[in-house]
């Protein structure tokens, strides 16, 4: 007898990917991070504070820079929400670490290349007021 298949939404998947951009960072894989993004589309990439970054080699070599040594603390996504459009989806969240409030805003821009959902920007940035971390993280929220 045949297992049955898991049934997965295109947002579930999107989570997934969303997911795993934050364990690439808090874990410091530099290789996570590389699959992670796409190749045949251009990449881009806003670190708070700092200037655009264009182009899928400047954008990894600036991410090896921040990552080079793992986090001692999960850089995590709260309060995920995926909106789905013909060929990307786009995810905005707040940020935080340990149990603090979150302290940033994120957008992160994804593309299927290859049947895979693969990121083609992400842009965070301070928040005026940090964001309470949920009590209980939503099923929506696949971190």
């Amino acid at each position: 007898m045949s297992q049955p298949k898991e049934t997965s939404t295109p947002e579930a998947a999107v989570l997934r990917a969303n997911a795993a951009f934050y364990r690439a960072f808090t874990q410091g894989d530099v290789a996570a991070m590389g699959a992670l993004w796409a190749e045949e589309t251009e990449v881009t990439c806003f670190h708070p504070g700092a200037t655009l970054i264009r182009g899928r080699s400047a954008v990894l070599s600036a991410w090896k820079q921040i990552i080079a040594e793992p986090a001692p603390f999960e850089m995590r996504c709260d309060h995920a929400h995926v909106q789905l459009l013909p060929r990307a989806a786009i995810v905005t969240c707040y940020e935080g670490n340990a149990d603090r409030p979150a302290h940033l805003a994120a957008t992160n821009v994804f593309v299927l290349e290859g049947g895979r959902w693969r990121m083609v920007h992400h842009q965070a940035g301070p928040l005026s007021r940090p964001v309470a971390r949920p009590v209980a993280p939503p099923s929506s929220d696949l971190n």
